[in-house]
Order: C-alpha cells, then sequence, then structure tokens
C-alpha cells in the first residue's frame, strides 16, 4: 500500500490504555509487553507466564511497585481456540510471543468503539490516545505492520490467521485504484514507540463511548 495513501484514508489512529497511564505513557513511552519486560529485566520462568502463555487476567508486573506497569488482559485468545485458528503451523505459545512484541493500534475509530463497548470493558474507564498519521507513520513506516483483523481476538469464530496476517506498509494488498483489498483494522509497530507524546493530538478518558473527560 501507498504511504499517503494509508495517511490519507486513515488520518488518526486510536489506542486504548488502562485509565490513569497517560502520565507513565508519555515519560517511559508506549511499550509492548515484551518491551515492559525488559524495562523491569524480567527473565525465565517469570517472564513466561507474561509473554509465552494466555494472560486471562491483567496482571501488574511489578505489582505493589509504584513504579508498576499493568499488562491488559488476552480473554478473547485462549489456547484451544487458537489451535483451531492458526493455519500455518505457529504454536500457541509462539502467537503469544509474537502478539506481546507489539504495540497495537486500531485503524478506524468504530473499531474502537468496539472493543470499549465489549462485555468485559464497556464498564470500565480507559485512556484513548489519538494519533496524527501523518507524522507518526512516516516516522515509524519499518516498523509498522498493518492487518486486516483483530489478531488477538477467536470470537465468536476462530478466524483463520498466521504470521502472513501481518504485512509491511508496502506489501499490504490493493487494488489497482491503490486503496486495500480489505480495510485495515490494526496498524502494529515493533516493540515500542518511545517517543509516543510527539504523535498524540488527544487523549479522551472514555466509558464505552462516553466521552468523560478529555485529559490531554
Amino acid at each position: 500500500m501507498d504511504l499517503d495513501k494509508l495517511i490519507e484514508r486513515y488520518p488518526r489512529i486510536y489506542h486504548m490504555a488502562e485509565r490513569g497511564t497517560w502520565e507513565s505513557i508519555k515519560q517511559r513511552g508506549l511499550m509492548s509487553t515484551s518491551a515492559v519486560l525488559d524495562h523491569f529485566s524480567v527473565a525465565g520462568s517469570d517472564r513466561a507466564r507474561f509473554e509465552s502463555e494466555h494472560r486471562l487476567m491483567k496482571m501488574g508486573v511489578r505489582a505493589g511497585d509504584p513504579s508498576d506497569i499493568m499488562l491488559r488482559d488476552q480473554k478473547p485468545m485462549p489456547e484451544e481456540r487458537l489451535l483451531r485458528a492458526i493455519v500455518d503451523g505457529t504454536s500457541p505459545r509462539e502467537w503469544y510471543e509474537l502478539i506481546n512484541n507489539k504495540v497495537f493500534f486500531w485503524a478506524q475509530e468504530e473499531r474502537l468503539h468496539v472493543l470499549l463497548g465489549a462485555r468485559d470493558y464497556k464498564s470500565l474507564e480507559h485512556d484513548v490516545l489519538t494519533l496524527d498519521s501523518a507524522s507518526f507513520i512516516p516516522a515509524y513506516a519499518e516498523k509498522i505492520w498493518l492487518c486486516h483483523m483483530n489478531s488477538g481476538n477467536t470470537w465468536p469464530m476462530p478466524h483463520r490467521r498466521g504470521r502472513g496476517i501481518f504485512c509491511r506498509i508496502p506489501d499490504y494488498p490493493t487494488k489497482p485504484s491503490g486503496a486495500p483489498v480489505k480495510e485495515v483494522v490494526e496498524l502494529v509497530a515493533d516493540y515500542a514507540v518511545p517517543d509516543i507524546e510527539r504523535f498524540v493530538i488527544e487523549v479522551r478518558r472514555m466509558r464505552g463511548s462516553e466521552v468523560l473527560s478529555v485529559i490531554a
């Protein structure tokens, strides 16, 4: 996909973070699970339970410590459903490690609202980051992947997937017009975005689709 057409089609991208985490994100950047574990020098079996196994619940890496970072749950991605979904020989452990090494953004605001309104999240408050694609995408183009589906969800159907669902920008399939063959659902960055504040144009405190306040 052409870089300029990508930006034109998706001028804003969105990230849903835990309530109250914006200040920490500003200071430490937006980190994948793997980056968080490296930040805290977590290794061995302690690391595996965060990075290589199904996180049914939210997990604090340094529970009780003021510097703790909370990792989101991965409820929609249980191992037994991944076994039905993955078609390229990747194991569930390898899939968790793949996903946990990336930072995820929604390319469409309506997709953000679907997640905000999901059963497990609709009563909770979140800090929702809106990024300017025109500044972010060129800066991180070589680290960005595009995906046509919600790679971390196996409900209501365990749709077929493999590593190939992630494409670098130039490799994302397009029509002769330059429009994507399938709409981009996820825009994904490798490992971390340490200078995320440069690209954020708004941070909203939201509960479901309700904007409670604009905090930045």
